[in-house]
């Protein structure tokens, strides 16, 4: 028994003792390191990211090929015809037929008899129409900021059938010049020289 102020007698340590401890402290240090690389990606598989960007391009290229001013074939819609030679440009389009009013293909207002619903309106406004323009108006900004190659250009598309009134076309464009859309065209037929 030792008394206090004498030092224990230090047990020697042999060397097979001695190297079984480095041995597990060496086999500790391998699986914190087989842990750790298990996270890590050690290559990439290119295959699969060059399916991917092919899918990409496929979704890009159909999307830019569609134009938000071409007419589906619909008994609702028969613009005038024209002899002009332009083509509609990529803007918001308003379509109005003598049943209702859409802002690119959503139904925004259903007529009644061909007419505008007085609880539709303030004034000239036309009250459902003017949220879906502010929130297309919205949109075409928040692009403009983040992307200088397409600036908000203020422009709009009307597709009308030819058998709408003069009054409600005007009441749509003034609704389109509360949101900002000053710079409008009409979308036409363009005549083919047939005879009628």
């Amino acid at each position: 028994m030792s008394t206090p102020g004498e030092s224990t007698p230090q047990v020697p340590v042999d060397d097979e003792a001695l190297r079984r401890m480095r041995y597990r402290k060496a086999l500790a240090r391998k699986k914190r390191k087989e842990r750790e690389a298990a996270g890590e990606i050690k290559e990439l598989n290119i295959t699969a990211m060059m399916d991917m960007m092919t899918i990409l391009l496929v979704f890009l290229l159909k999307s830019f090929a569609s134009s938000s001013a071409s007419l589906t074939a619909s008994e609702d819609v028969r613009p005038p015809v024209s002899s002009t030679r332009a083509t509609p440009k990529d803007t918001v389009a308003v379509t109005v037929t003598p049943k209702n009013i859409l802002v690119g293909e959503r139904e925004v207002l259903r007529l009644k008899n061909g007419q505008l619903p007085p609880e539709a309106l303030q004034g000239r406004l036309v009250v459902p129409l003017d949220a879906q323009l502010k929130k297309e108006v919205e949109k075409l900004k928040y692009i403009a900021e983040r992307n200088p190659a397409a600036p908000f250009n203020r422009e709009l598309s009307i597709i009308a059938d030819k058998s709408v009134p003069y009054d409600m076309l005007l009441t749509v464009l003034y609704t389109a010049g509360q949101n900002e859309l000053e710079n409008y065209r009409f979308v036409v037929l363009q005549d083919e020289g047939k005879p009628r």
